[in-house]
């Protein structure tokens, strides 16, 4: 088993696609997502998972079961399993983070280069890992 070993900022930071699924383990799933300025990901509750989220650059705020509270570069999230939750961009430049599903929630390989892509392909984990 290899793993997933890389420089993380920089795969975030040059990552231009909506999601891009960097990496699919039994019970851990890796993502990048880059935001457009007023962009969202959409509100979203994964009753069986929770998920944790890293800013890497840009500013915008999550809602959390009815709280917002506005994110930067550095914050970390965690949504747990059960809580209605969105990430909007509310800044001029794109909103680049990543992302960590445990369990995982799409399919290995996913890119959904717009939000556009990913509503009309919205597919759940199959299963199948990375390696």
């Amino acid at each position: 088993m290899r793993g997933f070993v890389a420089d993380i900022e920089d795969l975030t930071t040059d990552n231009g696609d909506f999601r891009r699924v960097l990496y699919t383990g039994r019970n851990l799933q890796l993502v990048v997502m880059s935001l457009k300025p007023g962009e969202e990901i959409g509100l979203e509750t994964h009753d069986d998972r929770d998920q944790f989220f890293r800013v890497e650059s840009g500013a915008g705020e999550v809602l959390i079961d009815g709280e917002k509270t506005p994110i930067a570069d550095n914050d970390g999230i965690i949504v747990p399993a059960g809580a209605l939750h969105n990430v909007i961009n509310t800044g001029d430049a794109p909103l680049k983070l990543y992302t960590i599903y445990g369990p995982p929630e799409h399919v290995d390989g996913t890119v959904h280069r717009t939000k556009a892509d990913a509503e009309m392909h919205h597919e759940h984990f199959d299963g199948r890992t990375t390696e």
